[in-house]
């Protein structure tokens, strides 16, 4: 035939490159059927809104067992798989009760969605309803299966919290690690382009704008010449801090004070007091205290007033 050279090239290929494929290994977790699993827990978080109709109270603990048992089905045959190429001893009971210890807290990351969803209300002028903004809002997906994730993240489980957030990603161009750890009230407007690291903590009532970055300088090397795993590389973001689009934050030791303002564009590596404002005035970063800015409330922007920033 005359496919047969191409396939011994590519037979050879897998021989001498490896590392790119995965022969007589153990099953690796299947990408559709974490997509689903997204999917179905997005369904279990916001119950009547991506049904084709919607549930009446009676129906809804049939649709609550039917999503359950879905749940429970594929994330314990994905986690089994995770925990299986980590090598964890006595992977089907481990595989139980991290699945058990998943589904325990949806109540909890509900309750957190819900004030994800209060914020996306609260901060934008643009939503019209409630419903608009879970139909609607890429933040609602991407916010939500990062809390899911991070769930799966601190039980341990290899591989799957990545893919689970890597279904947002697809899905909205936003990428939050499951590692992250994230405040209540927390909205990202617009959301593409937004990167949140692994070691990054967000404070409550934080909103972003599109293209933002809580990133890392730089990675320090072991003495092969790899990065040095596990250690805090991404920056601390306090509470009531608003970063305006394509805003780029870096380091482990970065912090931005509690209720700041960081304006469009700002390129940060330094920490940041609380009731601060960061801008660029012609080439130059500007922080300065918020001070001015609250005694003008009620009278419009005046000279270096965060509108007149690119705010």
């Amino acid at each position: 035939m005359h496919l047969d050279p191409i396939k011994a090239e590519l037979l050879a290929s897998y021989r001498s490159l490896g590392g790119i494929n995965h022969v007589d290994g153990v099953n690796l977790p299947s990408q559709e059927s974490v997509n689903q699993l997204a999917a179905d827990c997005m369904h279990l978080l916001f119950p009547g809104y991506f049904e084709e109709s919607a549930p009446t109270e009676e129906s809804l603990p049939l649709l609550v067992d039917g999503l359950l048992a879905r749940i429970d089905r594929r994330l314990l045959a994905e986690v089994e798989k995770c925990l299986r190429f980590a090598r964890t001893a006595d992977a089907p009971s481990r595989s139980r009760e991290v699945t058990t210890a998943f589904l325990r807290q949806f109540p909890g990351v509900r309750a957190l969605a819900k004030t994800d969803v209060d914020a996306a209300y609260a901060g934008d002028p643009a939503a019209r309803s409630v419903e608009e903004i879970i139909l609607a809002y890429p933040c609602v997906l991407v916010i939500s299966l990062q809390r899911l994730a991070h769930v799966l993240y601190h039980l341990g489980v290899p591989l799957l919290p990545r893919m689970l957030t890597e279904y947002g990603h697809e899905r909205t161009g936003c990428d939050i690690h499951p590692g992250a750890r994230l405040g209540t009230h927390f909205f990202i407007d617009h959301a593409t382009g937004v990167v949140i690291g692994e070691t990054a903590t967000v404070g409550s009532h934080v909103k972003l704008y599109q293209g933002v970055t809580l990133g890392a300088k730089s990675f320090d090397l072991d003495p092969a010449g790899n990065p040095v795993k596990g250690v805090k590389r991404h920056p601390d973001i306090g509470d009531h801090v608003t970063i305006y689009a394509h805003a780029t934050i870096l380091g482990g030791d970065t912090r931005v004070g509690g209720h700041s303002i960081i304006g469009s564009n700002v390129w940060l590596m330094r920490s940041v007091p609380e009731r601060s404002v960061a801008y660029f005035k012609g080439d130059n970063l500007v922080v300065r205290s918020r001070a001015a800015d609250d005694s003008l409330v009620g009278r419009g922007p005046g000279p270096e007033h965060p509108h007149d920033c690119g705010l």
